[in-house]
């Protein structure tokens, strides 16, 4: 078996597995007569590890393996096992998603969830874009407008990750959210007193919150990093989107997808909006808004520790400082 692992340094999150363990969880999945030709792990993902296998196969397939339970913050525990249980609900994009091949989350043969997937067409989008001139990106951010609107028509019946825990109202889940968040920077030595200072007017204002009275389909990670597009073609045209392990039920305004969107180069938002749709713009909305924009916030202080961005992480203060200002002033 050849097999190729990415060289990290001692102490970084992501933790290869052996080549032996590779044939072990092969086996386990697809029978004792499987043979592992090479096996080549795949960047520039930040959680899971993933590998093309050559299994014999028509093609080659992609095993993605979880942290260590140990190794995860509260906000993102078992965020394969949630992705396992969300797949379902991703039926309005289902000719976009990888096929699960097989799953296994006994810790039988490593101490880790791990699972096989078809391996999607294409290229990752940062790829395919940057052979694109800049001026011709509009229709992929017009599909990912549609794929996102697509997504939050789906209705759930409780709110927060798709294998929980559940909650009955909007504003339990956001509380829950914002408070594990804090507690996780704690865990890791950075201060948490801003989150904790949203946390605690996401309680005083939970009625605001639970305005939002219908749950919907959430991506949690939908942008260019997790999505396929077609190499070489004339126009940017997606063909795949994976990573859905932070799937989750709520306010579509909440999504990841939105944040990012709010954020990114005008002509790219504008793309997006024309299949999207316009933003919310009541004063209610724009309220939560800043409720959501803090649980972003938090989530990339939080990883950019993990990646070792120390350097960037004081941004992410300063931006709550911001909202923390906007919130006092909006109520």
């Amino acid at each position: 078996m050849e097999f190729t692992p990415i060289e990290r340094a001692p102490g970084a999150f992501q933790r290869t597995v052996t080549a032996e363990e590779i044939r072990a969880m092969a086996r386990r999945a697809f029978g004792a007569g499987v043979r592992v030709r090479s096996a080549v792990e795949l960047g520039p993902g930040s959680y899971n590890s993933a590998y093309r296998v050559d299994v014999g196969a028509e093609r080659a397939v992609i095993l993605r393996v979880a942290p260590e339970p140990a190794r995860q913050f509260r906000i993102e525990r078992q965020w394969m096992r949630n992705e396992y249980a969300g797949v379902p609900y991703f039926a309005v994009i289902a000719p976009l998603l990888p096929r699960t091949l097989a799953a296994d989350f006994t810790h039988a043969v490593i101490g880790r969830d791990y699972l096989f997937q078809t391996l999607l067409d294409g290229v990752p989008a940062p790829e395919g874009l940057r052979a694109c001139p800049r001026a011709e990106w509009a229709p992929f951010f017009q599909g990912l407008g549609t794929i996102a609107r697509d997504i939050h028509t789906v209705r759930g019946d409780r709110f927060g990750p798709m294998a929980g825990p559940g909650f009955a109202t909007w504003g339990e889940a956001v509380v829950a959210t914002l408070r594990d968040t804090a507690a996780d920077l704690d865990d890791v030595g950075l201060d948490a007193s801003d989150v904790r200072e949203v946390a605690a007017a996401a309680v005083r204002h939970r009625a605001l919150l639970d305005e939002i009275t219908e749950p919907r389909l959430l991506h949690g990670d939908l942008w260019t990093a997790n999505v396929m597009m077609a190499g070489g073609a004339p126009v940017p045209a997606i063909t795949g989107v994976f990573d859905c392990d932070r799937a989750s039920w709520g306010d579509p305004e909440a999504d990841w997808t939105i944040f990012v969107a709010g954020r990114t180069r005008p002509e790219q938002r504008r793309a997006f909006r024309e299949t999207y749709g316009p933003p919310a713009s009541t004063p209610e909305a724009e309220r939560r808004a800043l409720f959501y924009q803090a649980q972003h916030l938090g989530a990339v202080r939080l990883e950019r520790h993990r990646l070792g961005r120390t350097d960037d992480i004081p941004a992410s203060y300063d931006e709550m400082r911001d909202v923390i200002s906007r919130l006092r002033t909006a109520f």
